[in-house]
């Protein structure tokens, strides 16, 4: 399969027992209609866990809170804050080049709608996804009526999708990844995966094997684009935030420890203890992944020892400050510019790792751990570059961090390797644009 043809499914055997993964689908569309009192309570929760915003609960609910704007819409849906970040140059470029064309970006997570209101450039909008509840569904698609649906990455939800398809707007999967634990899951329901997955006109797939993977599954018209999360831009700073943390952070050894998951705080703060035996005044910045964890985070590193600021309460970096919580949002690209090596979590826990190219763009020194199945061709090449390197837990992480620190050259090179892997990317939004190209010319011409 070439990058820019298609490949048609392979016959998926049949087995002598019946395909029962299609009454699953009928089961779990009578539940989502029926279960509402359960689905209304599971969103009070989530709203008491800071999981929701109580302000526009409503949206969860399919209840618009824009104006839907005059003309042709694109409804791009992503899962969280990753996969938005991934396609904030695909909104550029779509709204640039088709001056009549509009755009709705959906996610369903509190940081990633706030950095929407951040970086989404005029004629875009943002809203929570609904939940997949057909009624809500319906309610969402009848007001915003999109012309052209286009979802990120891997996330499937039954009603959303037959529900759009049921409008005859066409479909398109982008960025499409599924792994093969996930692979292997959705072969013992074939039925099930081949009807959502036949909702997609076009699956434009991150590499050849996950290609081959949504065909076995019965995906059609797939074909390989590349990773769309390489095409970034790099993450923006402020330059006065950047001179200010410059200053309060002086002369004095720093690493990151960046987009960190639970647990991952906690050997981050003993990496700390261990890498400071050997570089004094060592400060260290934690970065983590969902920023409402920041008091429990906080809670057991202080418990743990260390002294700690928390850039959400304006705490300053004083000497004495050990780490340096950043725990706001959008604020990434501001630390990997003071930072020269940067550990990403996801990885020291099997969650499959997150964004090594978006360090990688700002020359950063980079380090994961062993589980980065969601960027692992990334990871690879950063590797064969020798831009990064794995750590297995604290005792490696320290030994590490240490070693670069100590000497500098080293850090600097792998830096430099990183920088150079990231611009071989450069022709993925292209390759994007060029596929998408005959749905969108029907619904908005390209401009002048």
């Amino acid at each position: 399969m070439s990058e820019t043809g298609t490949t048609a499914p392979p016959p998926i055997a049949r087995s002598a027992e019946p395909d029962r993964s299609l009454p699953l689908l009928s089961l779990y569309r009578g539940f989502t209609t029926v279960g509402l009192p359960l689905i209304q309570l599971l969103l009070r929760r989530r709203v008491a866990r800071g999981k929701e915003d109580p302000t526009r609960i409503e949206e969860r609910r399919g209840v618009a809170s824009l104006q839907r704007p005059e003309g042709p819409l694109v409804w791009i849906h992503a899962a969280s804050i990753g996969e938005a970040q991934s396609v904030l140059v695909l909104i550029e470029r779509l709204t640039r080049e088709r001056p009549t064309l509009n755009v709705l970006m959906t996610t369903g997570t509190v940081t990633s709608a706030s950095l929407m209101a951040e970086r989404l450039p005029p004629r875009a909008l943002h809203q929570f996804v609904p939940v997949d509840r057909p009624a809500w569904v319906r309610r969402f698609l009848a007001y915003w009526r999109p012309d052209m649906a286009i979802w990120v990455e891997s996330e499937l939800w039954p009603n959303l999708l037959l529900e759009t398809t049921a409008r005859d707007a066409p479909m398109v999967l982008l960025n499409a990844r599924i792994s093969a634990q996930s692979h292997t899951g959705w072969q013992r329901a074939p039925g099930l995966a081949r009807r959502l997955l036949s909702s997609f006109s076009l699956v434009l797939a991150q590499d050849e094997t996950i290609a081959a993977r949504l065909a076995s599954l019965g995906a059609t018209n797939v074909s390989v684009s590349g990773n769309l999360k390489t095409a970034a831009a790099p993450l923006p700073a402020t330059a006065s935030e950047l001179v200010a943390l410059q200053d309060a952070i002086g002369s004095r050894p720093v690493w990151l420890a960046a987009s960190t998951h639970d647990s991952e705080e906690a050997i981050a703060g003993q990496a700390h203890a261990d890498i400071a035996k050997n570089v004094p005044d060592l400060l260290t910045i934690i970065a983590p992944r969902h920023p409402q964890r920041a008091a429990e985070i906080a809670t057991g590193l202080t418990r743990d020892g260390h002294t700690v600021a928390r850039r959400s309460l304006s705490e300053p970096i004083t000497e004495q400050v050990d780490i340096y919580l950043a725990d706001g949002t959008g604020e990434l690209g501001l630390f990997y510019r003071i930072a020269p090596i940067a550990f990403i979590g996801g990885s020291l826990i099997p969650h499959g790792g997150q964004n090594m190219l978006e360090p990688a763009v700002l020359k950063c020194a980079i380090l994961h751990g062993p589980h980065v199945t969601n960027f692992q061709a990334i990871a690879d090449e950063l590797a064969q570059a020798g831009a990064s390197r794995q750590v297995d837990g604290a005792d490696t992480l320290a030994t590490t961090v240490a070693a670069l620190l100590i000497e500098p050259d080293g850090a600097t090179a792998m830096a430099d390797a990183a920088a150079a892997t990231a611009t071989v990317h450069d022709d993925v939004l292209d390759r994007v644009m060029a596929t998408l190209a005959p749905l969108l010319d029907s619904i908005a011409p390209v401009g002048p």
